[in-house]
Formats: C-alpha cells, structure tokens, sequence
C-alpha cells in the first residue's frame, strides 16, 4: 500500500501570484505595483488596526474557540441567529471543513471551469469526484450544473460574483437554478466579493434565500483589507452550522483576526473608501482597455479579466510586463489561458499599469 494516496499525487496545489519580494529578488526592480492578488489596495482599517494592536498582549492565551464575539456581531448585523454564524481561516478554511464535515468517498461535488480552484483542491484532496461545467460566455451556467446532478452528487459549488471572471449570474437564474437542487444537496455559495456586487438590481443576495440547504461565505479579505490574517465566515442552517463546528479546527481563526474583524465591521467610512477607490478605478481601467482595444469582461468585483486571442499571447504580455514591474494574473491555472486578472489598484498603480501596458502592447 503507498504511503501516500494516488489522489494526494496527482493534485495540483494552488499556487498564488507573484509577490512584490519575488520579482524585486529576480529583476532587481525598485518601483513595483502588484494587481495580480485582488487584495484590498487601501490598506487596513484604522479600526482594525488599534483592535489588533491591543489584542497583542493577550496572544499568549489560546483564542476564543467558538469566535463568539464576532459571531455575534455578524449575527447582529445580518438580523441572524448566533447558531446560524460560522467563522474560519478565510473562505478556504470553511471550504475544508465543510469538505470534512459533509463529503462522503463516493460521492460528488459539482461546480465550473473557469473558477476558484481552491475548491477543486479541498475536493480532490479528499478523493471527490469533481464535475465541472463550461463557462457560458464567462458566466456560471446554473442550467448546465442543475443537468449535472444525479444521486451521487453531494455539494455544488457557486462563486458569485466569479472569481477570475468578475462575473455574475442573476436573481432569475438563480431562482430557477435552485427549483432543480434536490434538499440532500448542499449548494455553496461563495460571495467573498459581496460588497462589490450588492447594488447591482441583478445580483442574488443570498442571505433572501435562507433555505436549509444553502450556506453563504463571504470573507474579510478583500472589502476589510484582512487577507493577511485570514478570516472568514459563514451563514447556514444552526444543524449545518452545529456539525461546522465539530469539525473545525479548534482554535480557528486566530485572536487577531478575530478581534480585526469585530473592528473593521464597525468602520464604516474605510469601507465607503475602499468602494470609491474601486468604482473610480474600475472604470479607469475600463476606458483604458477600451482605448487599447482589448476586450475585457465587466466585473462585479475588485478585478478587471481582460481576453486575448491565445495563451501566447498572454504569456508574451505577462512576462513583459513583469520586467516593467507590473505583476498580473494570467488565468491559465484556472482554465482559461487566453485571459489575464487585473487587480484594481490605487489611482497612482492603475496610471502606472495603463502607461506599462501601453508600452508592451
């Protein structure tokens, strides 16, 4: 018998985006602008800062295990329950558990090319068959994963808005999508770029859709600029949730993050500054690639996909404007290799973007 699973050998790790360090380490660059990680640009709350600045005196004691302050913060303001609440190591932490809470050897996840394959890591690392759909013009297509399903499948997958597209799919997709999941089917629906997309009249909130087999995750990493700490949660059926937490991990997440994001909840005007800087720079980016005549997907998020005509064409591009001290995204690790994500960053890092692509281009 091998020591390690066959499963196990042939994952494929994620493998994140070059970091500012690594391309100073290897071009020796001085100016670098990094949109590559759809990180928060601003910074970190003010709030959140002084939170964890005060909980550091108290990192020699374990954290709180059931997160309870911030569980019932978010309870509050989401008109919940505390029972309903999940907390974790960011939506990859909630995935897993939910992974080795629900997940059974034999049967089936479903979910779609084109999206983030976190999840198709902690589905393979269990040894779950993965079904994946095709993306309908870089949307999720609901109707081709409803048609997928048969008496094996377990959780089905949906980012919304998309990550890498920036894409979403609507309230009467959804609806009708929803109508053809069976009850003993989990639907996993990942809004960590809820802030993001709440005001579009299309977008499906899911938190209108409280049915006992559905769990919400969002996150404190992108809007709350926490990425670094790792934090996020979720919304579910307190039975969900009560099994959710016999398995998770029991210390998780840890005192900073905790106490962080009780805080950054709170503030109010970092928030409001994050979504100005990304509506203004999402449109900058918009007239740039319009000007370039470069095709690019209208995003719901804190990112720009952009399309080109081949992988080769992709990589030419990236690689290039590496040595320009630009770090992108190429999307080839999540299907679709004629695509590039670019982060929106702050006004000063898109102009540096726009005159690097220019150039390249």
């Amino acid at each position: 018998m091998p020591l390690v699973p066959q499963h196990i050998k042939d994952l494929r790790p994620y493998k994140p985006g070059k970091s500012i360090e690594e391309l100073k380490r290897e071009l020796g660059l001085s100016k670098i602008v990094k949109l590559a990680s759809n990180e928060n640009p601003i910074g970190v709350s003010p709030l959140a800062l002084q939170a964890m600045h005060k909980a550091l005196t108290t990192v020699n004691r374990y954290p709180s295990p059931d997160a309870y302050e911030l569980r019932r913060a978010l309870a509050a303001k989401y008109d919940v329950k505390i029972e309903n609440v999940f907390t974790g190591n960011g939506s990859e932490g909630i995935i897993a558990a939910i992974m080795r809470t629900f997940l059974l050897d034999d049967e089936e996840a479903i979910t779609s090319h084109g999206s983030f394959v976190t999840f198709d890591v902690q589905a393979q690392s269990r040894g779950i068959k993965v079904i994946r759909t095709p993306l309908k013009d870089y949307r999720l297509d609901l109707q081709a994963m409803a048609e997928r399903i048969t008496p094996k499948t377990k959780i089905i997958y949906l980012a919304n808005p998309n990550n890498p597209t920036g894409t979403i799919f609507t309230v009467s997709e959804f609806q009708n999508f929803i109508k053809k999941v069976p009850e003993r089917v989990l639907v996993i629906l990942d809004e960590a770029y809820f802030e993001f997309a709440h005001d579009a009249p299309t977008y499906p909130d899911s938190m209108q859709y409280r049915l006992d087999n559905v769990i919400t995750l969002r996150t404190f990493s992108k809007a709350y600029g926490l990425a670094g700490v790792r934090i996020g949660y979720g919304f579910a059926h307190e039975e969900l949730i009560a099994n959710l937490m016999k398995i998770k991990l029991t210390f998780e997440p840890n005192t900073l993050a905790q106490m962080a994001a009780v805080a950054a909840m709170e503030d109010a005007d970092f928030l409001e500054q994050t979504l100005h800087n990304n509506r203004i720079g999402k449109q900058f980016l918009y007239d740039l690639f319009k000007k370039v005549g470069v095709q690019y997907l209208e995003s719901y998020t804190n990112f720009v996909t952009i399309v080109f005509e081949s992988e080769k064409r992709v990589n030419t591009l990236f690689e290039k404007l590496l040595k320009e001290g630009v770090i992108v995204r190429p999307l080839k690790s999540f299907g679709l290799p004629n695509c590039i994500r670019v982060s929106i960053g702050l006004p000063e890092e898109n102009e540096f973007f726009a005159q690097k692509l220019k150039k390249v281009l």
